[in-house]
């Protein structure tokens, strides 16, 4: 099996283009709650590509965009590399490379199920400053599904094999309240993409479970993917509805 710092490394090009941002409303909780302000030292853990790192910089932030996929990284540094506050590093959401106790806030964007939850918990706490704040951001289908999502997700159950093991570990309050601890909180956002064919092909081949060109599922689930988007269509578009949630605490040590 890829390892989860390898899975994306095939897939940057369209991370880069097709995944969703973050809503304004996303943001604005983390300046109002978590310390994001002018200034602030942030750690972005499995920044990917940027997407996060980005409205983070906007805000700012002088921002460490923590990233152990060589591919991903080489992606952000070409998009946000011309930020003065941009810091692009090498590193694990376990190992982090970063001093100790310098950073103010830490944020991870959709990155959070691939961490080791405890190593990275104590990692956090060596980096974080007294009252620093950690915040974690997802952007999930919602569970009202239109019909548009539960024919999608009928899609990627029958031809991406990883899919349901990969999609149970993500957003999982338990794992996060060990890593945030029992003052977690959390808000929910509304988000969405209006996407053409190409825009939603290139959405699902950005996930990790999607299968790539050569196996066996792949122009099956491409052929069904077309059938689904002219099924749900209107003046050739799609309209992808998301539920933007944010996890967040001051992290604290455990007593």
């Amino acid at each position: 099996m890829t390892r989860p710092t390898e899975r994306f490394t095939t897939r940057v090009e369209n991370y880069l283009r097709y995944r969703p941002g973050y809503p304004p409303e996303a943001i604005e909780l983390l300046r109002s709650r978590c310390g994001l302000k002018p200034g602030a030292a942030v750690a972005d853990l499995g920044s990917g590509t940027g997407i996060l790192t980005e409205l983070l910089l906007t805000s700012g932030a002088q921002v460490a965009a923590v990233e152990p996929n060589a591919a991903m990284r080489a992606a952000a540094e070409g998009a946000l590399g011309c930020h003065a506050h941009f810091r692009s590093v090498d590193g694990r959401a376990e190992a982090t490379t970063l001093p100790p106790a310098s950073i103010d806030l830490l944020v991870a964007g959709q990155a959070f199920h691939w961490f080791e939850v405890e190593s990275a918990r104590a990692e956090a706490l060596r980096i974080l400053r007294p009252g620093g704040w950690a915040a974690l951001l997802w952007n999930e289908r919602p569970s009202e599904a239109t019909a548009f999502l539960a024919d999608y997700e009928a899609l990627l159950l029958r031809h991406a094999k990883d899919y349901a093991r990969i999609t149970a570990s993500r957003a999982d309050p338990v794992s996060m309240r060990r890593f945030l601890g029992e003052s977690m909180e959390a808000a929910t956002f509304a988000n969405q993409q209006i996407l053409d064919f190409a825009g939603l092909k290139g959405r699902l081949m950005s996930s990790s479970y999607a299968p790539e060109p050569g196996d066996p599922q792949h122009e099956p689930m491409i052929a069904g993917l077309r059938e689904v988007f002219y099924r749900h269509q209107h003046d050739g578009r799609i309209v992808f509805p998301y539920r933007t949630l944010v996890y967040f605490a001051p992290l604290k040590p455990q007593r």
